[in-house]
């Protein structure tokens, strides 16, 4: 390592600190991070008797007589809950449903100002899958949608899987951990094999992890062209095959894991990630964090140009620079002071803005591709470059154009229950976005959010 980049790596760790005692100053000084505000006038308290009762109760009997129309009379068809048990958080772990509390807010804000979303947190006090799946049944008369979050494997594919398929949920049930994240990750994909020159369906590439994100990833990989048999899969106990006991005996519990080693992996590789690696066209690690977790030696075995996802936050599994001087042409991250970050907030505020334009019953796989395919010709249309894959969480008219796409595939698979035209639903994300931001800035403007303490500016 050159002493430059020795300099470069020590900033940067200090870098990945500097949030964190940001956020222990300014949590307690906003006391959280998202709230309640109205959206009628309330021009004296006769309005109340409008907005709640005796006005209230014609609304009622109307909604009692159709159903639907609690989509025109309330914010259901606007409002998600943020659903968690705590036991997967960030890098974090079982942490549980308080202490998990800060990142749905947080999940909430990033929902208002980039999908004009309202989301609401919703931290379940058990560790039970079924008991989640209940509660998610029980609240959803409230909720034009659910993201469920931050849920342990294997719990949280059967969370999913049974909400999905359950004929009484009849609101969309998303897991952003599992979906989001490979749905951006398939959109970086796509236009880094344009940069090399390669196609979807003729590459090898390398999965390093084997949680909920990189199983999904597999998922839509597969979905989008990509040969099973062209996929390495490794855990944290090496590449995923046929022989692999520890998860055979474990099959009814993992059973995509044990799916991914049927089905993958052709030439039946063994070992662990250097094995892996080794002549591959495309490395997606979500792994245990960096650095080190992937060596450059190993990326010098992959194939020419080569593609590196390092996704592990706060570190990557591998330095950018390490990767590029091993040989790598793209390289991507999940952190934004590096060139592609691969982030999933670049998905899930579009996608839900999507659904609920449309009042869909569900999300498809087909729709998280649409979302993934519009985030990737979003990059195209303003030159792509090894630097520049994706656009980044400042290009916010992204956002209106994924909705749209999400939209239009929801009419088309006919799990909508709206029929709008795709610049019709380009029109109304605009208009909500816009809205959201710049209630957010009046807010700021105004004082009613005190500013951020001088100090930590």
């Amino acid at each position: 390592m050159t002493a430059q980049s020795q300099i470069t790596e020590e900033e940067l760790l200090a870098k990945a600190k500097k949030p964190a005692e940001d956020a222990m100053a300014l949590h307690p000084f906003y006391r959280g991070k998202v709230q309640t505000a109205p959206k009628c006038p309330v021009r004296g308290l006769d309005d109340f008797a409008i907005w709640y009762t005796p006005g209230v109760a014609a609304p009622c009997r109307a909604i009692h007589e159709n159903p639907d129309l609690a989509y025109e009379y309330t914010n259901k068809g606007n409002t998600v809950a943020v659903v968690s048990d705590g036991t997967r958080v960030l890098g974090l772990g079982n942490i549980g449903p308080l202490a998990g509390l800060p990142v749905m807010e947080g999940k909430a804000l990033l929902f208002k100002y980039l999908g004009g979303v309202d989301a609401v947190p919703i931290c379940l006090d058990t560790r039970d899958p079924y008991r989640i799946i209940l509660a998610v049944k029980w609240i959803q008369p409230a909720f034009g949608g659910i993201n469920l979050e931050d849920i342990e494997q294997p719990k949280c594919f059967r969370v999913l899987d049974m909400l999905r398929s359950d004929p009484e949920v009849q609101i969309p049930v998303w897991h952003d951990d599992q979906q989001g994240t490979a749905m951006v990750i398939l959109a970086g994909l796509i236009n880094a094999l344009k940069v090399v020159g390669k196609r979807m369906e003729e590459i090898k590439v390398a999965v390093i992890g084997s949680g909920a994100a990189n199983i999904a990833t597999i998922r839509l990989l597969v979905a989008s062209g990509v040969p099973f048999g062209n996929i390495i899969a490794c855990d944290s106990r090496g590449i995923l095959h046929p022989g692999r006991e520890d998860i055979a005996q474990r099959k009814v519990e993992f059973i995509d894991k044990w799916r991914i080693c049927q089905q993958s992996n052709a030439e039946g590789r063994q070992g662990g990630i250097p094995e892996a690696l080794r002549g591959v066209d495309v490395c997606i690690a979500a792994s245990q964090p960096g650095p080190g977790t992937i060596l450059p030696e190993w990326v010098k075995e992959m194939a020419e140009d080569a593609i590196v996802f390092a996704c592990a936050n706060p570190i990557p599994e591998i330095w950018p620079w390490e990767a590029k001087e091993a040989g790598a042409r793209v390289v991507g991250t999940g952190r934004s002071d590096f060139p592609n970050q691969i982030n999933n907030s670049l998905g899930f505020p579009a996608i839900f803005r999507g659904v609920l334009d449309v009042r869909a019953t569900t999300i498809t796989d087909e729709m998280a591709i649409a979302a993934a395919e519009e985030l990737a010709r979003c990059a195209e249309e303003k030159g792509l470059t090894e630097e520049y894959i994706i656009p980044s969480m400042e290009e916010w008219e992204v956002f209106p154009r994924e909705a749209a796409a999400v939209g239009v595939k929801a009419q088309e698979q006919g799990v909508a229950r709206l029929r709008l035209s795709y610049d019709e639903l380009l029109r109304k994300a605009e208009d909500t976005i816009r809205h959201a931001r710049e209630m957010a800035r009046f807010l700021m403007e105004k004082g009613l959010i005190p500013p951020v303490p001088e100090h930590n500016t």
